[in-house]
Order: C-alpha cells, then structure tokens, then sequence
C-alpha cells in the first residue's frame, strides 16, 4: 500500500509503526504461540485419558500413582495459557453486551475444566480434560487463520494525519525564508510554496498565481487556478507557481483535521453488527444454558442422585460448543479472502463483506472512481479548411511547451493518435487567455471562450456551446488568426464503468453518483452511463451526509471512491469501497479495497459474498447438526435403553464434522463470475 502514497512519503518518511497496525500483527502472533504450546501439552492428556488408553489397548500398564495429578497440572497449563484469548474476550463481549463466539467458548472449557478439577480431586464422575483441551486446540487454530486472512485493523486516523506536510517555509521578517516545523506555524504568518510542494495549512494567497491541486481533498477533478485573496487548503499541491499565503487556521480548525474527526466519529457510531459466526454462537450458548440445566432438573426430578445429573448436564454444556464450529467460518473465510484478492479485493471487515449480499445501491464518487480524474480531449471540432488531426496537431505543437493541464492533454491526445509535431518558435502564454507561438510558420493561437468574445470572432454551428453546456472546458484553435477548430476537455469516463454500471443495473441495484463538480459536468456523466440518480455540487463534508440520506429510505447503500474526502461517506455506508489508486485514507477507511480502479469489481464483491455465506450457512448447519444429534445422547435420553454416549462415539461423530466442514470450505468458488450473465450485454 506504501507504493501509493509516494507523493506524501517524503513528508512523514519516519512515520512510526501506528499502534493498530502492530497489535494486529501482535495478535496472529499470540494465537499462533498459544496453539502451538496447546497443541503440545494437549498429546500427553490425551495419551493419560483413559478412553483412549482403552483404545490404544495399553490397559493399566500405563497408569502411575500421580497420573491423574499430571493430568490437571496439563490441563491447566492448556486451559489458562491456551483458553486466555477467549476468557479475555468474553469480558470484552460483554461490555459490548453481546454474548458472541467467546462466551460460547469460554463456556464450554470453563464447565469442562473446573467439573474435571473437582473430579480428579474427589468428585465422583467424568474427566473431560481431552475435550477441553482439543476444543481449545481446535478453537486458536480457527481464530489463526481467520485473523492471517484478514487484513489489518483500520489505520484511517493515521493515513490521514500522514498526508499534512510536515514542514514550511516561512517568511522572516528580513524577507529570509527559513525551513519550520508545521507545528510552530500560527495564524497570519506568511508561507512561500514552491511549485509541486503541499500547502502546510490553510490559508489566503497574498501574492503570486498558481493552479492546485485539490482533487485528494475535494475530488474537483481540474486544478483550480487561484490568485491573490483566494483560500487554499492544507495538504493540497501547489501547481506552476510560487505563491506567498497567509496562514488562517492552524492544527484541529484545518480543513483535513475536520475530515479526521468526521471519519473518528463515523467509525465511532457504526453499528457493530454480528457476523454470522457470532449470532450462531449466540444461539448455542442458549442452548447450552438451557440443554444444562434442563438435563440437571430432569435428571434429579427422575430420582438420580446428584452426581449422575450433574455429569450429564456438563456432558452437555460441553458438548454443545462443537469443535467443528471454530473452523466452520474461519475456513470460508481464509477460502474467501483468497479468492478475493485474486481477483483483485482485499477484504478488511468482514460484517460488513457479509452484508455486501444483500446491497441495493451503490453510490459511486465521480472524479477517479467513474471517471480516470485526469483531464483528457473528449471532443475536436474542425471549421473552414481544417481537418480534426490538423487541429489537434497544432495545437499540440504549440503546447509542448506547457505545464498546464490542458495542455498536457492535448498534447498526450495527439501522441495517441499518433500525429507528427510541427516546429515551435515564440512561444508565450496570453495570461488567463491561452497562449500563442509560432508553429511551421503559421501564428498558432490555442485560447478561451473569453479571448474570442473580446476579438469578436464568431463560433460557427451549436457544437461548440453544446460540449461548454455539458461542463466540458473548450478551447479554440486559431490560424493566422482564423478560427480553424475547437478542442473539448473533460474527465474522461472509464472504459469499465460503463460495462460496470449495466452489470449492476442488471442485477436490480440502483446506481448513483456523487460529486463535487457542477450540475452539467455530472449531468453529462450520469447520461452517458445510465445512471439512475446523481447529486452534483456536493461539498465533501456533505457526502456522509448524502449517504445517510439515501440509508434514510431504507436502502442498503455501498459507496465507492478513492479521495480524502470520500473517507467519512465510505464509514458511513454499509459498505465501504475504496478504490486501489486512491489515497491511504480511503483505503484504511473502506471495508474492501479494490486494488484495480476498476468499478466492476463492486459486483464481483456481491457474488464472492453471496457465494461466501451460503457457504458458511452449510458449514453452520454441518457443525450444528452433529450437537443436533449429540445433545440429546448426551443428555441421555437414551440411558433406558441401556446407551449413553460414549466419549469415544462422541469423539467420532465430532471428527467427522470437523472433516466435513473443513472440506467444504475447500469447495467454495465464486459461482457467476462466468457464464451467468451474457458479457457486456450493455454496453
């Protein structure tokens, strides 16, 4: 992810290691440790427990005086070293107050260790150490490979802090400039940027022209030409000109602080909805209550001393947390995530992949997301004698030169379509009007509407106001001072969006945008794709809001973009997007990532979820089945007839689900990716 950053990395080179990001590692590290150990310590207990010395047919010959006290001294080690993770999280489901997978867990192996405890000490009944110490096993293994396969917790705070630039040059009073901190910067000092730098903080330009770059902060796709008494904001990119601004706001009242604390309250307010592993074992540990205590009462009210149902009711307790159940989702889930980022996505919350299934809108940020976010030529007009390679041609020749957007875009429009440059003498830029030079020997003129108006040339035909009327920026191509042509600039949509939108559009999901450009430019836009709403204009601290609106009427929303500015919205919607080639922010904000800026994607992500938990529904069901089986045998419904589940028939039933589950999460594949729907039917 560095890799995307390249342009802040120079400010916060020695970032230090942000504390999320490291527990996280800390963590996989933890249940890696901790199973290992377990796994250790749990060979021994199974060698000393007695139904599997029956098994192995060694009889008595393995039994020594203080066996039994090795054995608690074992299961201990394994219950408080190895079952720490889950005794730790039950305190913190419980704060959440949601009884989830940890307090299932915590459950299961507390019963188990403390009624085997007091047996080994004297009480009369069974040991259920191996149990206890496979179910615990079985448990860090799953929580393992679920946490290597998910990407790391959310650093969205910290990605945006990275973007501020760290230094500034200020002016002295002597008219020196001397490098300061961005820290020891205060409201009405003067600050020099130089082109290409970030601006420190925001602030009034007091001298000087400039175009910048705002499109990480705004997503207003084309540099903004500012001047003097114009505002410009912190950690935007100055363009091709030195300005002196005056600093208006310093530290939290800075326009990127603001963002930072929308996104912190954001991801503050988001529901925290259950995944489907924790509402399974939400049920379980239900039943687990209730199986317990309904087996203790009956069997003490049929007249069994209280020893005989007290084994039955732990037998149950224990039984009901399956050990098939640790790995049911964590299996789908490694499958998924591998899956996913085959084909480009990286998974980072997984609730919200699982809600994924069911979207009904997706709310896509223009500038980047729908569009490439770089000016290109949409359209060339050709009058008189021209033809469209003549005008474009020359008016390249001419912009070689140039620094400016446009200019670099037609420059790259003609090198696409392969056309020769001419020779340029006496260049020089008509302020705020174009510019002019000599190319082949003819006087080249690529200027603005306004240039025109003020030498009263007339545009031939309604082509010209149609592009200017749809938010495109035109530019006029005079020979000699006739007018030859005109060349359209715009955002160009991507080729993908198109295919993208009528994929999803085909499914039933409502497709919208959200931008900041004016009326006509998203206009334009949401034409050309068939986009069934758009809302233009919108300031970036409005796009949360624009989200919540839409959630309002009761639809279940995705939002896709790449900026600074679309960090709160992606929190805010049920699904976060963040396109690949965007900023950090987005990417530490959004639920998946999309390592191709290619909108498509979104519907691959609704197929893999689907596909993931229908997955994980049958794993449920193959884990569950087996207690559906096993709770009763256990409760000993049966014992009239003589049979009561015996911990070996236990131990196979509970294998054999484990093995099924395992490899149907194998099985999962992406079902639709292919096939199901005729390629590019829309476009």
């Amino acid at each position: 992810m560095e890799a995307m950053s390249h342009h802040h990395h120079h400010t916060m080179a020695a970032a230090p290691e942000t504390p999320h990001t490291h527990d996280h590692g800390a963590m996989i590290d933890e249940y890696r440790r901790r199973f290992w150990t377990s796994l250790i310590l749990t060979l021994p207990i199974l060698l000393l427990a007695p139904p599997v010395q029956q098994w192995l047919g060694v009889g008595d010959r393995w039994v020594f005086p203080g066996a039994d006290y090795l054995r608690l001294v074992l299961a201990s080690t394994v219950y408080f070293y190895g079952g720490w993770p889950f005794l730790r999280g039950v305190i913190e489901e419980w704060r959440g107050g949601n009884a989830g997978m940890m307090t299932l867990i915590a459950l299961a192996i507390s019963v188990a260790y403390f009624y085997s405890s007091a047996v080994i000490l004297g009480l009369d009944g069974k040991v259920f150490f191996w149990e206890l110490a496979t179910l615990i096993d079985v448990m860090l293994l799953g929580h393992w490979i679920e946490m290597r396969s998910i990407m790391g917790a959310s650093g969205a705070l910290e990605a945006l802090i990275k973007l501020l630039p760290s230094r500034a040059h200020r002016l002295g009073a002597d008219g020196e400039l001397e490098e300061v901190p961005i820290s020891a910067l205060r409201v009405g000092d003067q600050v020099v940027v130089k082109p290409g730098e970030q601006v420190p903080t925001d602030g009034v330009i007091r001298s000087g022209k400039t175009s910048v770059n705002e499109a990480m902060l705004t997503g207003e796709s084309r540099p903004v030409a500012k001047g003097p008494d114009d505002e410009v904001i912190g950690a935007s990119i100055n363009g091709d000109g030195a300005i002196t601004i005056e600093i208006r706001k310093t530290g939290k009242d800075t326009y990127l602080s603001q963002v930072v604390d929308m996104v912190r309250k954001a991801q503050a307010t988001r529901s925290r909805t259950q995944d489907l592993a924790n509402r399974a074992a939400q049920w379980l540990t239900f039943i687990a209550l209730g199986g317990g205590a309904l087996t203790l009462s009956a069997w003490l009210l049929l007249g069994q001393d209280f020893e005989f149902s007290l084994e039955r009711m732990v037998t149950v307790m224990v039984i009901t947390c399956p050990h098939a159940l640790g790995l049911a989702v964590p299996l789908v889930v490694a499958m998924s995530t591998s899956l996913a980022a085959a084909s480009g996505l990286l998974i980072r919350d997984r609730a919200a992949f699982e809600r994924a299934r069911n979207l009904q809108a997706v709310v896509f940020d223009k500038t980047g997301t729908l569009t490439e976010g770089r000016f290109g030529v949409s359209d060339v007009l050709h009058f008189a004698d021209a033809d469209e390679n003549t005008v474009l041609a020359l008016a390249a020749s001419l912009e070689q030169q140039s620094e400016h957007p446009i200019g670099a875009a037609i420059v790259a429009a003609a090198r696409e379509r392969d056309l020769a440059l001419g020779d340029v003498a006496n260049f020089r830029a008509l302020p705020g009007r174009g510019a002019t030079a000599d190319v082949d020997g003819a006087e080249i003129r690529v200027v603005s509407p306004g240039y025109l108006a003020e030498k009263d040339i007339d545009v031939p035909g309604k082509e010209a106001d149609k592009l200017a009327a749809q938010g495109k920026t035109v530019v006029f191509v005079l020979r000699d001072e006739k007018l030859i042509g005109a060349i359209a600039l715009a955002d160009i949509v991507r080729k993908e969006a198109h295919a993208a939108i009528a994929r999803l559009k085909r499914m039933g999901i409502r497709c919208m945008m959200l931008t900041g450009d004016s009326a006509a430019v998203a206009q334009a836009v949401a034409d050309e794709l068939e986009l069934d709403e758009y809302f233009a204009g919108v300031l970036p601290h409005q796009k949360a809001e624009k989200i919540r609106e839409i959630k309002s009427r009761g639809l279940k929303v995705a939002m896709v973009g790449d900026g600074v500015n679309d960090a709160p919205a992606l929190v805010e919607a049920d699904l976060g997007v963040a396109i690949g080639a965007g900023t950090n922010v987005a990417i530490e904000a959004a639920d998946v990532v999309l390592v191709r800026s290619d909108p498509s994607s979104v519907v691959e992500i609704m197929g893999l979820s689907r596909a993931t938990y229908g997955k994980m529904i049958q794993n449920l069901l193959w884990a569950t089945g087996y207690n559906a089986v096993a709770i009763p045998l256990a409760a000993g419904v049966t014992y009239g007839i003589g049979f009561v589940l015996s911990p070996a028939f236990g131990a196979a039933l509970m294998s054999v689900s484990t093995v099924v589950v395992a490899i149907n999460a194998r099985l999962l594949r992406v079902s639709g990716r292919h096939g199901r729907e005729r390629p590019d039917a829309g476009t």
